[in-house]
């Protein structure tokens, strides 16, 4: 007898977690409504966690509700080689069929919302799936689009503290984050005929951002790469789907969700990122993630109690 969709996601869910030898996953909450199931995890790693990851007849986009491993990356085995691991995102997307192994230097514990988004509702959407080419596969792993980011954090609330119409809203939410996707996915190989950075210079843009300070300026960058500011917006855009600019600022907000985990004041976190005061600060999160500071410590702080 054939399983109905819940009972598939629950079975790929189950075969997930017997690849995870390292890490433990705890389902805090859960909605499963036609088009996806959403689930509220936590996480808890063992020593050098590792696992393998595979979706057989849906689509995994994950965000982190508290902040990502700095170290985690992902290697895509059966395309890449074994020795290829690129950086995992805040925001990800794995398509179905392919094996992802991640791994992190990192063993602290963190909360993220998973969204299984069914794979027949979001083909008929767009007729077809874009093609999973490598460049596809990491742009996918990390994806700076704050329009799905904030889809997620309101999906993410409704399966918290579900109302009335919760699941109707949790549907059509997922229904606008295929959306999203396709068409991010779709205009992807656009980008990829223009002409990107090179590897190395990518690589040194990222080695500046992850260091917490201040937010590097354009043509800080633009030296690093040993090229022109023009040729920095174009080559970056090509290169990673998104401006130079959201891409610093998404960074400098990672930054600022790490610093708010720990026991410092609003004006040190704003003075240490470069903000010149802490209203400036408090304006650029709020704007960013939809939540003031003081609303993002309360929300860690609840998912401090739950482990």
């Amino acid at each position: 007898m054939e399983q109905s969709y819940p009972e598939r996601l629950r079975q790929t869910n189950a075969n997930t977690m017997k690849a995870r030898a390292k890490a433990e996953m705890k389902v805090e909450a859960e909605l499963t409504v036609p088009s996806a199931q959403v689930q509220l995890v936590h996480y808890q790693f063992g020593e050098a966690p590792q696992s393998v990851v595979r979706m057989e007849d849906t689509i995994r986009v994950e965000l982190g509700l508290t902040p990502r491993h700095r170290t985690a990356r992902a290697c895509f085995a059966d395309r890449w080689n074994s020795s290829r691991f690129e950086r995992i995102g805040e925001l990800f997307a794995l398509p179905p069929t392919i094996d992802m192994t991640a791994k992190s230097d990192e063993t602290h514990s963190m909360h993220s919302i998973i969204c299984q988004l069914a794979l027949e509702p979001v083909i008929a959407l767009f007729d077809e799936l874009p093609d999973l080419s490598d460049y596809f596969l990491l742009t996918g792993l990390d994806i700076r689009d704050l329009n799905l980011k904030r889809l997620f954090l309101r999906m993410a609330n409704e399966v918290r503290y579900p109302g009335f119409g919760s699941r109707v809203m949790v549907d059509t939410l997922a229904t606008q984050i295929s959306i999203e996707l396709l068409r991010y996915g779709h205009a992807i190989p656009e980008l990829r005929r223009q002409h990107g950075l090179a590897s190395w210079q990518l690589k040194r843009i990222d080695d500046r951002l992850i260091e917490i300070r201040e937010a590097p300026t354009l043509a800080e960058l633009a030296g690093l790469c040993g090229i022109s500011v023009r040729q920095l917006t174009r080559g970056f855009r090509a290169s990673r789907g998104c401006s130079v600019g959201s891409h610093v600022a998404m960074s400098q907000m990672d930054h600022a969700e790490l610093l708010l985990g720990k026991d410092l004041s609003i004006a040190s976190i704003a003075e240490t990122l470069g903000f010149s005061s802490a209203s400036n600060f408090c304006y650029a999160f709020r704007r960013a993630t939809g939540k003031t500071p003081g609303q993002h410590r309360e929300l860690l702080s609840q998912y401090s109690s739950l482990t």
